[in-house]
Parts: C-alpha cells; structure tokens; sequence
C-alpha cells in the first residue's frame, strides 16, 4: 500500500511541482540572486533533486541574517528583467526560507490572492507591503497535534506563529458537529483534524471498555463516514481507552490505509515498568505499521514511548524505518507533560515515573502540589503537570529528522492548560536554535511547516500547497525576528503570548502585523481529505 512517506522519492517530487503549477519554475526564473551554488556542502541540483528529505535542508551555524552581499548566486535569467505588475501583497526584503528547495536567501515575496506568485531579489510593488527587512519569512508554521479551535486559543497560536491548527490527537466530535463549530467561530488560522475514536465508542456506550466485533464493525463504519466527510487521519488512544485492543487497532490501520491517511497513536504504556512498558508500546505501533501498511504517527514521543528512554524509542522506530514503514513522531520542547488528574496516567503515577506529589502542579497555578492539593486536583480533575522527563529526552526528539513540533495543546478560557498551547513552536526557535544551537534555524522550521505537510498530502491536496515558500505555494507566512522570538508562557502564567512574531499572513490575508493581531481578520479555512477513497 502507498503511503505519504512514497512522494518522498524524487521522481514524485518532480511530479508534485509540475502539479503544483509551472509557476514554481517561472518564479525561480524570475530569481536576480538565485538558489545558493552551494547549499550545505551539496549542489544546488543535489537539493533539488533530494529536496523533500530533511538532508536537503541546508545546515547553518546562526540563526543571524546572512549577509546579502556574500550570496553565491547562479545567474540564469537577466537581471534587468523589469517586474511592473502591482501585486496584491509584498512581502519585502527579507531572510526567505524555503525547508523544502533549501532556498535561504533575502528576497522579496509577491503574493495575489491566497497565492505566493513570485519571488525574487529585485524590488516589486503591492497594494500592501510588509517590511521584513532583518526578519525571517518562512511557511506558516502547521501544528500538527492541537485541539480543535475554540474561539480563544487560536488568537495565541497566531502570536506564535501557527497558521494551520491541526488536531490530530482528535476533534472531539464528529466530523460533521466538528465542521459545523468550526465555522461558527470562524477562526484565523485553517484547522481540520483526525477523526477521534472515543468519541465513536462514547456514542455508543463502548466508552473504555472492550468492543465487540458487531461493535468495532459499527466503530469503523463511523470513521469512514468521518474521513469521507474530510477527516485528516484516525486518532487513537489507548492508555486511556484501555480497551482498545490490537485487533481494533488493525482493523484502523486497515482502513487508514484504505484511505491514505495516518492512523495517529497516543501509545499504550508511558511507563518502563512490567506488566506493560513503553517499548512494548513502540513495538505495537510498529507491528500496526507492518501488517496493514498504513502510516502511523506517534503522537508526542517524548512523553508515551520515550519518557526516559528518547534514544532506545528512536532506534526502535529507526529500525522499523528502514524497513521500509511509514511511521513519524511529534514531540513539544517541554520536560514536563499534563493530562487531567484524574484520568488512567496518573495511576500509579510514583511507581510509573519515578516521581512524587512535589513533582506535580496544576497548570494556571504558582506552587508545587502535597498531598492535599494532590487530593483536590484529583477531585476536580483538573489539568495537572508532571515534571517527568529529562532535556536529553527533549534534545534527542528535536535533533531526530523524522520527528516533528506539536504542541498538543490549545489555551481555554479557564488558563488550566500546559504552556506549550502559546508557546511551543517560539520556544523551538528561541531556546534550541537561537540559545542553544541544537539545530539550524532551517532545520528546525522544516519540523513545523514541510514535514506535516508532508505526512498529510497524500490524501489532501490543501497540504501539498503549504509548509513551503514558493510560487503556486498557498500564502501562509509566519514572519519573525531570529534574534527575538521566544516562549513567555510558564507553568504559572499559560496564558501569555510569545514575542518576536512580527508578521502572520493567512491565505494572503493579514492577521497580524508589526506584532499586533487584528482579530477581525479571521480567513482561517477547512483542511481537508479528499473524499473519493
């Protein structure tokens, strides 16, 4: 069976462009100063010719502006060429990063409609101009394992640079009821989502325990409704549906398959203790992987699979990877997960993660929890933080190719949230590419634009437009000071937005510029799955 991780082949790169239009190649052309001769050590034919793998993303040591007169250029089309089109939008003078060619260069962005038409180092003119001179412009960064927008958390995704509000980790509803909320709120930022399994067995009165076969054949009908209505993927959670058994999650696989889609797994254990470890709970996803050949996608690694054992989860997955399987992984550059106190995670939870009651704190709070407050957190089931994960976990997770940014999150009016639902993908760039020089500024961007693009085009031609800056590309545009962004949330104060976001453009429409939201522009759209499978 196909799957997403196919159009990583060069050939499909090729056929992905000319479908994307030859402006593509007409807006290269248009290039004064082109694609660098060399990108990261390698030709700039060399990129091109491997541009969908995270290699081909050019390796850089700062995440400072380079300077404009030192670009190795290739000169392909006359310089003098002069451009009088007035464009609906410009984007102007800055740092312009491509993930997906490996273009780094300072240019100028014209945008028509809700389309990139044209970018190149000469000057042009707009209805609209955004200055972006000493900034970066880079995709619309995609999150590609929130919650379903709500009418609040959104306005904070956009300070941190989020365009594209995904919730893979499940809608929490039907598609359809999904749909039909989405729109009341007519949101800033695009948003779609996996169908959710839970909310399947809590229709039908499953809730966590086991299903039947007539009940996961009722279970399965459900979600093909749901992916025929446009669902991105299949959620599945079992550590906390514990009742959800191998044969039911084949029986998703399958059909995820069927449909192109990613079946995304919260995993089983997110413990390394018998009976039941995380291991275990790896090699599961991998066994769904193998025996239906549908594309999974581990949700948040470094807190179900590899709290504590980062290393030893990557190679497992590695290793089925090079198998030839599509399996992927998210992961939020935070050491410390939430849940609700009183779900399944937390049972157990000193003999499970090694931790006491004075490791915990319910989000939105100043103190450290005792035993008491341990109590009433579980009494009013409230969002609860776990100090339980080490920065090695988290170093390795964002240092791994194949694992991308997800927050899995999304602020609530009520603030009992995890921080990474405002500052998750400001944190990537400020503390790990800017402080502490983990990985390049192009690296890291790929992890939130490209790469979720990628693990979800197959099966949704919206997504094979974004997570890119190039001409046909859908103008979603994250524009942000390198030296600046950074994370302000805390566990305490969840609420506050990051900073160093300068510029947010959805489908060519402005949502935010010179730092300041406008929240009456709201041109957020539906991502969809195509629904003729």
């Amino acid at each position: 069976m196909n799957g997403p991780e196919d159009d990583l082949r060069p050939e499909a790169v090729a056929r992905r462009r000319f479908l994307l239009g030859l402006g593509f190649v007409a807006g290269i052309l248009a290039l004064g100063r082109r694609l660098p001769r060399r990108v990261g050590g390698r030709t700039a034919s060399e990129v091109a010719a491997d541009s969908t793998t995270v290699s081909a993303v050019p390796r850089s040591t700062t995440s400072e502006m380079p300077p404009a007169t030192t670009m190795d250029v290739v000169a392909t089309a006359p310089p003098t060429t002069i451009d009088d089109h007035l464009y609906d939008l410009v984007v102007a003078g800055g740092r312009v990063i491509d993930p997906e060619s490996g273009f780094d260069a300072v240019a100028f962005v014209g945008i028509d409609g809700d389309t990139i038409t044209k970018i190149t180092d000469s000057p042009i003119s707009g209805r609209r101009t955004l200055n972006a001179g000493g900034l970066v412009v880079a995709p619309g960064f995609i999150d590609i394992l929130s919650y379903p927008v709500n009418g609040y958390g959104e306005w904070n995704k956009v300070a941190d640079g989020v365009t594209s509000n995904l919730c893979m980790h499940g809608i929490d509803a039907t598609m359809k009821n999904y749909l039909s909320q989405a729109s009341q709120l007519t949101p800033p930022v695009n948003h779609g989502g996996a169908t959710d399994q839970y909310e399947h067995r809590r229709a039908l009165g499953i809730g966590l325990d086991y299903a039947t076969d007539p009940q996961i054949d009722e279970l399965l009908r459900r979600t093909e409704v749901d992916l025929r209505a446009g669902a991105l993927g299949i959620h599945q959670q079992p550590e906390y549906t514990i009742g959800v058994t191998l044969d039911e999650m084949l029986r998703h696989g399958d059909l995820a398959a069927h449909h192109g889609v990613p079946l995304c797994l919260h995993l089983r254990h997110s413990e390394n203790l018998e009976p039941g470890t995380q291991e275990e709970a790896v090699a599961e996803a991998i066994t769904v992987a193998r025996r239906t050949g549908c594309a999974v996608h581990v949700e948040h690694l470094n807190s179900t699979g590899g709290t504590g054992r980062m290393r030893e989860a990557v190679a497992q997955i590695e290793a089925a990877r090079t198998d030839g399987l599509m399996i992927t992984a998210c992961s939020y550059p935070y050491t410390f997960w939430a849940t609700y106190a009183n779900t399944a995670r937390f049972r157990d939870f000193r003999e499970k993660y090694g931790i006491t009651v004075a490791d915990l704190q319910v989000a939105g709070t100043a103190e450290r929890l005792d035993e008491a407050g341990w109590q009433r957190a579980r009494d009013d089931n409230l969002l609860t933080a776990a100090f339980a994960m080490s920065d090695e976990d988290i170093d390795t997770a964002l240092t791994t190719p194949w694992i991308m940014v997800g927050s899995d999150a999304i602020l609530e009016q009520s603030h009992n949230n995890h921080p990474r639902s405002s500052g998750c993908f400001s944190r990537v760039l400020g503390h790990y590419v800017r402080e502490r020089k983990l990985l390049s500024l192009p690296e890291a961007l790929a992890k939130m634009t490209v790469l979720p693009a990628r693990l979800l085009e197959r099966r949704c031609p919206q997504m094979a437009r974004r997570g890119r800056i190039s001409a046909g590309a859908v103008a979603d545009v994250t524009i942000f000071d390198p030296t600046k962004i950074s994370d302000r949330a805390t566990i305490e104060q969840t609420w506050l937005e990051s900073v160093g976001v300068h510029h947010v453009v959805v489908s060519g429409q402005i949502v935010r510029e010179a730092g300041v939201t406008d929240r009456s522009v709201r041109p957020g759209v539906p991502i969809l799955s195509r629904t003729d499978a």
